[in-house]
């Protein structure tokens, strides 16, 4: 395999050029503006929204395999191109039970992963008892096309679930296209990022706390500080989801550890993820060359850290500008062992996900690595936000 086609050309598809590179492999991405940052590094580029399946029988034309940078697919069409003898990695029967995340929360609960409480608005005769079995607040999803906290509100009362459902279903929605769930309180959230070869080998990449606000992703620490036990889990359930989808290539797994040790599944993330960008600088092989490897059909990379630790910041937008924050990011740039990657993007506004700095940790102490990436992780991710954000 060759020539990879992408749906999708965004920061994700941009960050696989290094990683194609190496490889000898060539991209052909699918998007829908000159404007998005894949379109530079790419070997051909057909201009099309990424559910546009016409536009991908073209894409297909072009490559030997296509993959997914983003899950905004529509699969039923495309499903009629893989009868054709288009190879899609990840398989589109991988992808099926997760675009939806109600589908998604049943699959993993069928499959004995452990979930919050859940249930489809629509499938609920009275919902006030029922929610009163999960009791206040909780959280409502929009089942479709949420990420970065876009389609998720916690609620905190029924009068305001009531306000919401009625004000999502007079605009744009109806209440099938909602879950609900518990709200967890967690004491932390946490991933990780695993990768499946075409002969079935899985290997994962050190488990990450994922630190949000206003559900965005702001910073994330490796390794994270956790017990080996749960470690081990967490590397379970990757293994027992990936096995089960029989998926060819990376998925990010976020999830949540609860105040009593316990491990529950947030949402699979079917590509490339967030959590994993730490990989490209602290990692032997990054989790966009391990994507590529596996899609390409070949053997996969080792996923270690090459360091005793990394924290990630990503460099949200604040403000609506066209500004490129040169001299900020030349700042940030000279924090001892810092990596800045800015995805070239020509327009900020706020939570807009511009770039990240990953900074690579030495540990000169006793202190063991998770220990050491969490307490000193947390003062450099201070001193870049600093820079960053204006005060």
């Amino acid at each position: 395999m060759k020539r990879v086609g992408v749906i999708g050309g965004g920061q994700l598809a941009w960050m696989m050029a290094d990683a194609a590179q190496k490889l000898g492999v060539e991209l052909v991405v699918q998007t829908p503006s000159v404007h998005d940052p894949a379109v530079s590094i790419a070997q051909e580029t057909v201009f099309a929204p990424v559910d546009d399946a016409t536009a991908t029988e073209i894409l297909a034309q072009k490559c030997d395999v296509i993959t997914f940078e983003n899950e905004f697919v529509n699969l039923d069409a495309l499903s009629v191109l893989a009868q054709k003898g288009v190879y899609f990695r990840p398989r589109l029967k991988a992808l099926a039970p997760l675009l939806d995340k109600y589908h998604q929360r049943c699959y993993l609960r069928d499959l004995g992963l452990p979930v919050p409480q859940f249930f489809a608005l629509d499938e609920v005769e009275n919902l006030k008892s029922k929610i009163e079995d999960l009791g206040f607040p909780v959280v409502l999803k929009s089942r479709r096309h949420g990420y970065d906290g876009q389609g998720t509100f916690i609620i905190q009362d029924f009068a305001t679930l009531e306000q919401k459902l009625s004000y999502e279903t007079t605009t744009n929605l109806n209440q099938s296209l909602f879950l609900l769930e518990e709200f967890v309180p967690f004491e932390r959230e946490l991933a990780i990022i695993a990768a499946r070869s075409v002969g079935g080998e899985v290997v994962t990449y050190p488990v990450v706390e994922t630190q949000q606000e206003q559900q965005v992703c702001r910073r994330v620490i490796a390794p994270a500080e956790i017990t080996p036990n749960q470690v081990a889990e967490i590397q379970a359930i990757a293994h027992t989801l990936l096995n089960s989808l029989e998926v060819v290539g990376i998925f990010g797994i976020e999830l949540f550890l609860s105040a009593d040790g316990k491990i529950l599944v947030n949402e699979i993330a079917p590509r490339t993820h967030n959590s994993g960008h730490f990989s490209l600088d602290a990692c032997e092989t990054s989790q966009f060359e391990q994507h590529l490897r596996a899609v390409c059909g070949l053997p996969l990379g080792n996923p270690a850290l090459q360091c005793a630790g990394a924290v990630m910041v990503n460099l949200l937008g604040y403000e609506n500008s066209h500004s490129d924050y040169q001299s900020q990011r030349q700042k940030i740039a000279e924090i001892p062992q810092a990596h800045v990657h800015w995805y070239g993007k020509t327009e900020s506004r706020p939570g807009r996900k511009l770039g990240h700095v990953t900074v690579l940790l030495d540990n000169q102490t006793r202190e063991s690595r998770s220990t050491y990436a969490n307490s000193v992780g947390a003062a450099i991710a201070h001193d870049i936000e600093s820079i960053w954000y204006p005060r």
